[in-house]
């Protein structure tokens, strides 16, 4: 089965994408921030990340450049799914190792159109 690990600080996100993502057969883990999220891909590193920007202890962006160092892994496809919509952010995510860039709020169709995009269904 599919993995994805959902990074948001907000359980109510984190719920929403759970159901979104449970519907399309992907098993999913769980992480409020990102050092929480290092650790579960430490753990057992997921197939796909669904990522926040802005959380406490260590940032989206900041898990993400921590991510893409770690060597002899298969990295995940990394979505980030934040309410930073500037191209600034945009452009940093995707220097930084995004694959894409999901605009909160979301809904079912657009994780389904942005995981297809990224080969993820």
């Amino acid at each position: 089965m599919k993995t994805c690990l959902i990074v948001d600080d907000s359980k109510v996100v984190r719920m929403v994408a759970r159901k979104i993502l449970e519907g399309l057969n992907f098993e999913i883990d769980e992480a409020e921030d990102g050092q929480k999220a290092i650790d579960a891909c430490v753990r057992n590193m997921p197939r796909a990340v669904l990522l926040d920007w802005n959380m406490p202890v260590k940032s989206g962006i900041e898990f993400l450049r921590e991510l893409r160092a770690m060597a002899d892994v298969d990295q995940p496809v990394v979505v980030f799914c934040t309410t930073e919509n500037d191209m600034t952010h945009i452009q940093e995510a995707i220097d930084a190792g995004a694959d894409e860039y999901i605009m909160k709020p979301f809904d079912s169709e657009i994780i389904e159109s942005k995981f297809t995009q990224v080969g993820l269904l």
